[in-house]
């Protein structure tokens, strides 16, 4: 194995970090207050232009504890996500009430004791407990997909097509006046919410749409069907005939009781040549990190990888609390070699997917960074209320066990509504938990070391090679694909410690193997008699939570070729980078508490970015 170990200082990346494509970063997956759990969770006021602006990098008024907040460094773009389902009905329902005029009498006292029960406890404080009320029984998903519905008390009010209507307009609306091509992109989005039985499916629906094509149709929702192929027959008829293209993008895996990335449709039916194509046409990248925890891997599917223990997040979104239980279709390593596993049946792989991340906040405030971190919901926005349960339950979830994560990295051509679609599309994507680690990815069989040198990189690796998202061509006679990595420290971040390659792959049997291969690093560290490099002492300041500027690395870049190549054998290679240890944020919580821990949560954290895979298939 070839390895390129340390700082490198005299190779500079910063010619070919600035060449085209353009490195943009953003937020697919952000909810405000026109979402019902969002409002319930006491976001009353941060509505679409609150999360523009933010996002835009203007002092905004928290909607929780009413605070000036800004965001550390603008974004260059931002999808306000919020939930298809109740779009805009509870804060209605809250500040003007319901309409009963068309309602016979006993439907009009149960609307109206509906919006009274909303009213008053929002008013009371006891929105999470309200929203708690009305999550999905746990239960078997298939099953409870043929009966899927919304209960609780939420369920009595009645529909309120025109709230929605007219929300769903005020978004579009915002959306336009905020896009700015070239400077800012303001995405039309929402989220489809299907969990059945506490199994998490949902999606972020992404448009290039503009406000007058947006207006022709309404967003899909768990109400209309909780089956992700009729959403992808409804994205296909909607494209059809408004001429909109569109994404949808899985979300937070590692709770969906391995449903997400299963081997059967939600139906229970085997996959079909249609059923592939379609997934692939609308799903061609996936969210691998977010608030709810990390969905790359677990250690109970990856044993030997000391660094799959990241940010689990064992709750799933349901009323009652069950034991939780990592399955391979709720984490996006495992399921790539499950992808091509499935590909060696049917002929093509469902879940050749790109990586990318996103927050999931509810506060309408997108919140990635460690130490500027206003927690999932607004309630969770003060140390006080995050080490506080969400409901009276044992073994419940709370704000200390989110992540401050995620971000979306895209090389686009441009900042606009059709190149970031684009570059999603062909996958040149990439994840990080937060920091702005600057990072490439090129596969090939030609390339040199000396390459990294040079100032049009991208130019000289897309002409023989292919980038991050992209699938190797043939093999040439006798050779082993040789990769090249660049990876840049965050500016206003600290530095990197390793960066690895990690390879997936099916043995001579078909089945999947997987090894994580350390190529570069910082200090000078070397790897021990078990072949493993030893991990970093976290070195923070246990009074301020603070790291000294000279950890880590400023970049690292590294040029390898896969030892043990076989070129009859399906592969795929994704790069994963870790900064040198951090504060957590539970931990900086903990000191202003002036607490010592922060109730068992982890005092540090390495964070990290994830390439989107490079692929390889034999030749037939």
């Amino acid at each position: 194995m070839r390895q390129v170990i340390g700082l490198c200082t005299a190779l500079s990346i910063s010619a070919a970090v600035h060449a085209q494509p353009q490195l943009l970063w953003g937020d697919t997956h952000l909810h405000t207050s026109y979402s019902s759990d969002a409002f319930a969770n006491n976001n009353l006021v941060a509505d679409p232009d609150t999360a523009y602006r933010y996002a835009r990098g203007e002092p905004v008024e928290h909607p929780y504890h009413k605070a000036r907040v800004q965001i550390g460094a603008p974004l260059d773009f931002l999808v306000v996500s919020d939930h298809a389902e109740f779009l805009g009905v509870i804060n209605h329902t809250y500040f003007t009430g319901v309409d009963t005029a068309d309602l016979g009498l006993l439907d009009a006292l149960k609307a109206r004791f509906a919006a009274w029960v909303l009213q008053r406890r929002i008013g009371e404080g006891e929105g999470r407990q309200l929203f708690v009320d009305v999550l999905p029984e746990p239960g078997d998903a298939r099953e409870a997909a043929k009966a899927a519905q919304l209960g609780g008390q939420v369920g009595w009010l009645p529909p309120m097509d025109q709230v929605e209507s007219s929300t769903w307009r005020s978004i579009i609306e915002t959306a336009d006046r905020f896009n700015d091509p070239g400077e800012f992109t303001a995405f039309i989005g929402w989220e489809w919410s299907s969990i059945p039985g506490g199994a998490n499916l949902h999606r972020v629906v992404i448009s290039n749409a503009d406000a007058n094509q947006a207006d022709a149709f309404e967003p899909f929702g768990l109400d209309d069907s909780p089956y992700p192929e009729d959403l992808w027959a409804w994205l296909d008829s909607t494209s059809e005939e408004t001429g909109v293209d569109f994404l949808a993008i899985p979300h937070n895996s590692n709770i969906s009781k391995g449903y997400m990335f299963d081997t059967r449709s939600l139906r229970g039916d085997p996959f079909d040549a249609d059923y592939v194509a379609t997934r692939r046409r609308w799903e061609p990248i996936a969210e691998i990190t977010q608030l709810k925890g990390d969905s790359e891997t677990h250690p109970d599917l990856s044993p030997d990888d000391p660094f799959a223990a990241f940010e689990e997040y064992p709750h799933y979104i349901q009323r009652w609390h069950t034991p939780y239980k990592a399955e391979v279709g709720d984490y996006l390593r495992p399921t790539l070699l499950r992808g091509m596993q499935l590909a060696a049946e049917l002929g093509s792989n469902p879940y050749e997917l790109g990586f990318i991340g996103s927050t999931d906040a509810h506060t309408g405030l997108s919140t990635a960074e460690e130490d500027n971190f206003h927690g999932k919901f607004a309630t969770d926005s003060i140390p006080a209320n995050k080490m506080l349960g969400w409901s009276d339950e044992e073994g419940g979830t709370n704000g200390w066990a989110m992540s401050a994560s995620g971000m979306a990295a895209v090389w686009a051509e441009d900042n606009s509504r059709d190149a970031i679609m684009a570059a999603m599309k062909r996958r040149e994507v990439y994840a990080t938990t937060g920091p702005r680690i600057a990072l490439q990815f090129f596969g090939g069989w030609q390339f040199v070391e000396d390459q990294l040198q040079s100032p049009v990189l991208y130019q000289e690796a897309t002409a023989t090679g292919v980038p991050m998202g992209g699938v190797l061509p043939a093999a040439t006679a006798g050779g082993a694909p040789t990769f090249l990595v660049q990876a840049l420290k965050d500016p206003a971040g600290v530095g990197l410690e390793r960066v690895q390659i990690v390879k997936g792959w099916l043995n001579a049997a078909g089945e999947p193997r997987e090894q994580v291969f350390d190529v570069v690093w910082s200090g000078e560290r070397s790897v021990g008699s078990d072949g493993r490099l030893p991990a970093p002492e976290a070195r923070i300041d246990r009074r301020t939570g603070k790291v000294a500027e000279d950890e880590g690395a400023a970049q690292l870049l590294a040029y390898w070729q896969d030892p043990d190549f076989n070129p009859g054998q399906s592969a795929f290679y994704y790069v994963r980078v870790l900064q040198v240890p951090t504060a957590r944020h539970s931990y900086l919580d903990a000191l202003a508490l002036g607490q010592e821990e922060a109730g068992g949560y982890p005092d540090t954290l390495q964070e990290r970015a994830y390439s989107s895979p490079i692929w390889y298939r034999p030749a037939n």
